[in-house]
């Protein structure tokens, strides 16, 4: 049994990782700031409930990890940290740019700097497929160049990766693992994303808008794979520095993907047309290869089974 520190353990990728660890016997607690935006309140209040219910014995403390007093208190009496808090969506980070550089960068320096000074071995962190952007060679490597961000938000994951990896010169035998998700979806998504807002969108009878002409490609990851994945990372990762990606290996394109929505609703599918929003890259697309070799990971859930568990949960939902 272990003791962790889930930041951002009430969203959509942590509220399912929370479950997990709980179920295993683990000890957590979780920090998350309940914002409403981009991962709505009103669904974080959902999962704390439904995780309370399940799981008396989690613990749930409502802060942000820009809080630098609060982080020191919070990695007390915990073996180590799984630091999945922090401000998601490449079109929103153009609003608040200085919003989202300081959760996702100084959010990440305040947890890791609290893990050190607690002496703590492991520190894991979500980061995004999205530091890749347009120049990076393809399918990406996580050792390949990822200089050219296309949105803050993008900026803002490449930036705590490399504040991280700096910070670790000071603890070299502490394990510190990046990991770039890839797309992720699956139940409980935030409601904006494509794969539930499509099949949402398609269940009620109603067109989807796509934007471009639906030959951008995406490597779409089913939120189960993300969390073993990360369960992994925490039980393998080496000592330093290490960023791995976290995806399918395997990408689509939009005009795939609307395909298989209308085989998992069973539903003609209207499509209106779109510009591409700032910020959106032409495609995402792991090599796999170091997760495989050093984690023991590789995806599971095919397309077609993920779409499903989305189409249930929204099913159930509404």
């Amino acid at each position: 049994m272990k003791r962790w520190l889930v930041s951002g353990g009430v969203g959509f990728i942590g509220s399912h990782l929370c479950r997990a660890l709980l179920s295993r016997g683990d000890t957590v607690r979780i920090v998350d700031d309940f914002s409403n935006a981009p991962y709505p309140t009103a669904l974080k209040r959902t999962n704390e409930a439904s995780l309370r219910r399940d799981f008396p014995s989690v613990e749930v403390v409502e802060g942000c990890v820009t809080d630098r007093a609060l982080a020191a208190r919070l990695v007390e009496g915990t073996d180590g940290i799984l630091h999945l808090a922090g401000l998601a969506g490449v079109r929103p980070s153009f609003a608040d740019p200085a919003r989202y550089s300081a959760v996702n960068v100084e959010g990440t320096a305040n947890l890791l700097e609290a893990a050190q000074r607690a002496g703590h071995e492991m520190f894991l962190f979500a980061s995004s497929s999205s530091v890749y952007g347009n120049a990076t060679p393809l399918p990406a490597l996580e050792d390949a160049p990822a200089i050219v961000p296309e949105s803050p938000y993008a900026a803002s994951k490449r930036s705590a990766e490399l504040v991280a990896s700096a910070m670790l010169r000071k603890t070299p035998k502490m394990r510190c693992a990046a990991l770039r998700f890839f797309t992720v979806y699956g139940p409980r998504q935030r409601p904006e994303m494509a794969i539930t807002l499509f099949l949402r969108t398609i269940l009620e009878g109603k067109p989807i808008t796509m934007f471009g002409d639906g030959s951008m490609r995406r490597d779409f990851t089913h939120v189960a794979d993300i969390v073993r994945g990360i369960l992994a990372a925490a039980d393998l990762s080496p000592p330093g520095f290490r960023a791995y990606n976290l995806g399918s290996g395997a990408p689509v394109t939009l005009n795939e993907l609307v395909t298989a929505m209308s085989k998992a609703t069973g539903r003609e599918v209207e499509i209106v047309h779109a510009p591409v929003p700032l910020g959106d890259v032409d495609a995402t697309f792991a090599d796999i290869s170091r997760a495989k070799t050093e984690l023991g990971w590789s995806p599971r859930i095919k397309l077609a089974e993920g779409l499903e568990s989305v189409v249930e949960w929204i099913k159930d939902e509404g």
